[in-house]
């Protein structure tokens, strides 16, 4: 199957910021006026005490100052693996521009009221799917799921302040940001950002 097809949008890797989040949310803006569904849709990669990498797709619920933000149950697989090794590597792609964008560093929770904020701010329907807190745990079978939405998603429907205390959201403290500009012929760009303490250094690498 034919893959990297193009035509690509063209990427100057001298004219970029200084900071790699100014950068990204230029390509995040740059996919959402191209009409990719769920831009920020995202593989978050962890590995368990063995060394053996988990990945899965997420949402990116937030990225600044505080870091790069998504949100799981503490209990779940992901949240076991981060709490024994904090540190994760995030993948954006959106194969209709020929991008990729990758993230790695230190992982740690926010405070339980930010986390509090983001488990409000979600659909009735995903509140009462959270609030199961069997993310990852063996199951009989589907009418086991359709008794606990019911009745999780009474209670939310009773209970409208009510937060999941396993709800989580976490932030990546990224050190290492590289974007990636893929090419029909090949040449491919790849510009890697490095954080040493607070500053960023920015260089090529070969595809």
């Amino acid at each position: 199957m034919p893959s990297l097809a193009g035509p690509f949008a063209a990427f100057d890797p001298t004219d970029v910021p200084e900071d790699p989040v100014d950068l990204f949310v230029e390509w995040l803006t740059g996919a959402v006026n191209a009409g990719i569904k769920e831009p920020h849709a995202m593989t978050l990669s962890t590995v368990d005490p063995q060394g053996r990498p988990s990945a899965r797709v997420l949402i990116l619920k937030n990225v600044g100052d505080d870091g790069w933000q998504f949100a799981s149950g503490a209990s779940g697989r992901k949240g076991k693996e981060l709490a024994d090794t904090p540190w994760a590597a995030l993948t954006f792609y959106w194969p209709a521009l020929g991008r990729q964008v990758r993230v790695r560093g230190a992982v740690a929770p926010v405070s339980e009221a930010e986390s509090a904020r983001d488990f409000l701010s979600r659909s009735v329907s995903a509140r009462a799917a959270a609030l199961i807190a069997k993310q990852s745990e063996r199951m009989v079978n589907r009418n086991e799921l359709d008794l606990a939405l019911v009745r999780t998603a009474d209670q939310v429907e009773a209970e409208p302040g009510l937060v999941s205390p396993d709800w989580t959201l976490y932030a990546v403290d990224a050190d290492e940001v590289e974007f990636w500009q893929g090419d029909e012929q090949r040449r491919h760009i790849r510009l890697s950002y490095r954080r040493a303490d607070a500053a960023w250094t920015r260089g090529l690498l070969w595809p």
